[in-house]
This record gives structure tokens, C-alpha cells and sequence, in this order.
């Protein structure tokens, strides 16, 4: 039976993986102990050199005053990956809302807060319409006049019928740590399905349409993947790049291994979780699941 494993972060940070072939040659094998080299007895040690550049005396005294061997590098020699955070407090985008009827008025901030979440603050809201009004944050534009199945990241009813202002702090959940792709500010009509009012204004229709503009500072981490090309247990497909050609997703393909994934990558397996929270392996080795999508930017987790 497949043992099916949830990867944590903190767990591969420090411990190292059963199994995981960062330790195997290119055919999958652990590498053989290697057999001393025969030697022939000497009488008394010498001066004269050895095949390898050292003499018999140095050999001697290495021998009777041995060295600590160096420990070979592991996961939690790694530093942990990381993102410098917006300030807290830092506007990356605001503006103001009209309907194209003038019905609707009100004032936006889009506010870091410190800790890779986002705050939609809404401002001097105003509206004559005889419904409640609601907001939302999406990727792609809409229409005035279309009709919502799906209110956005941040949705929420801002309250009316009312002409006195309303002022609302909207957590954006789902935003991601990098909120820009969210290009489009929808203002929707928040009455109640079946209500009796006129079709422009029914439930869920978009009442006015305003584009955010997003400036977002930039920000340093360090974890840096870059693809070295299929291998071993990691023969899958670089899906996305991002505007400077980094990889930016990846396809898992049959008996890839997340410690080879990583490798590929020239990441450690913590990065990769932490690019992927929640990610799964099974099996002693850990493989990956076939077709399970892999994010590889630090920004777009």
C-alpha cells in the first residue's frame, strides 16, 4: 500500500529525506563504497613521495593525529527561503469609484500590512440607488451590465440604500503576496435574488467597472530557481516564466521525486514546499503526484 505523506516545511527543514535521491548517481543506485588501495609494507617511513603528492612521514603522522572529517552539506545547513514584506501601512493603489450614471460614489486604498496580507479600505461611499451595493476585486476586466456568478477576492456589501457614507476595512483574502493581478474594481448590485427592481439593478449585476492601478515595491528573496533541464526524477515541463524568463510553474511527470525536482531547479526541497504549501508525496523515495502543478515564484505563492 502507497503511504501518502503531506510535506510540512518545518519537517524538511530539518530532518533530511528517507530515501530521496539527492544522494543517487544518474541511474538511481546509491553510490558503492570504494576499496582501500593495496599497499606493500615498508620497513621504516621516508621522505619519498607518494602517488598522491604526499610522503610516507606525512601519511604517518596524519595517521596517528586524524582529522575531523567535514560534515557534508544537508537541507538544514540551507538558510531558511524568504521574502521581504511591504511595511505595513504602505498605499500600493487607490483611486475613485463613479457609476456612469453618478449614482455611486466612493474612495479606495489598497494598504499592506506588513505580513504578505492585504487591506481594501472604501471610503465616502455614497448611493442613490434603492438596493445595497457590493465590491469585489478580479483579474480580468467586466462590463457594466454583466452578470456576477463570482463576486472577487475581498467581496463585500458595502450596505445601502443610502446616501451617508460608509467606511469599510476589507481583509483580501485569497490576494496572494503580490495583490497586482487583481487589475479590475467591480461594483456590483448586492440585492437580494428575487427582489423586485429594475433588471439594471437586479442581483449580482455590475453597476460600474474601475481599473487599479497597482504599485507595488519591489521586494528581494532568496530563492532564485533556474531550470538545469529534465533528469532523472524530474522530467517534467516548465508550464510558465515569468518577465525575466525564470521558471514560474511546473508539471509533475511520472516518478518524479521532489528531492530531484528541487535539484533540477537548484532549489532545496524546503524552498519547494514553501513555494507549495501543502504539497503531497507518497512513497519512502516521496514521489510527487502526476500532474500536480508546481508553483516555482516566490511571488506568486
Amino acid at each position: 500500500m502507497k503511504r501518502i505523506v503531506t510535506v510540512g516545511a518545518v519537517v524538511l527543514a530539518t530532518v533530511a529525506l528517507s530515501g530521496c535521491s539527492l544522494l543517487r548517481g544518474s541511474d538511481g543506485a546509491l553510490p558503492a563504497p570504494s576499496s582501500p588501495p593495496a599497499t606493500t609494507a615498508s620497513p621504516t617511513p621516508s621522505d619519498t613521495a607518494t602517488p598522491d603528492g604526499e610522503s610516507a612521514a606525512d601519511l604517518l603522522e596524519a595517521s596517528a593525529n586524524p582529522r575531523t572529517p567535514t560534515p557534508a552539506p544537508t537541507e538544514a545547513a540551507a538558510p531558511a527561503p524568504t521574502l521581504t514584506p511591504i511595511p505595513a501601512g504602505t498605499v500600493l493603489a487607490q483611486g475613485d469609484v463613479a457609476s456612469p450614471k453618478g449614482s455611486i460614489h466612493f474612495h479606495f486604498r489598497m494598504v499592506a500590512n506588513g505580513d504578505d496580507t492585504f487591506t481594501a479600505q472604501y471610503s465616502g461611499v455614497t448611493s442613490t440607488l434603492p438596493v445595497p451595493i457590493g465590491v469585489g476585486l478580479f483579474d480580468l476586466s467586466r462590463k457594466v451590465g454583466d452578470g456576477l456568478t463570482y463576486r472577487g477576492v475581498g467581496d463585500h456589501t458595502l450596505g445601502g440604500p443610502t446616501s451617508t457614507a460608509v467606511a469599510a476595512n476589507v481583509p483580501l483574502s485569497g490576494s496572494g503576496v503580490d495583490p497586482s493581478h487583481l487589475g479590475t474594481l467591480v461594483t456590483y448590485s448586492a440585492a437580494a435574488p428575487g427582489q423586485d427592481v429594475p433588471v439594471e439593478i437586479a442581483a449580482d449585476k455590475v453597476l460600474a467597472v474601475t481599473s487599479v492601478r497597482w504599485s507595488v515595491p519591489a521586494r528581494q528573496t532568496n530563492v532564485h530557481p533556474k531550470d538545469a533541464g529534465a533528469r532523472a526524477n524530474a522530467t517534467g515541463s516548465v508550464t510558465a516564466t515569468t518577465a525575466g524568463g525564470a521558471p514560474k510553474s511546473y508539471t509533475v511527470a511520472p516518478d518524479d521525486l521532489i528531492g530531484d525536482v528541487a535539484a533540477r531547479f537548484g532549489i532545496t526541497v524546503r524552498a519547494l514546499v514553501w513555494l507549495n504549501e501543502g504539497v503531497q508525496v507518497f512513497g519512502e523515495d516521496q514521489h510527487l503526484y502526476e500532474g500536480t502543478s508546481l508553483n516555482l515564484d516566490p511571488l506568486g505563492r
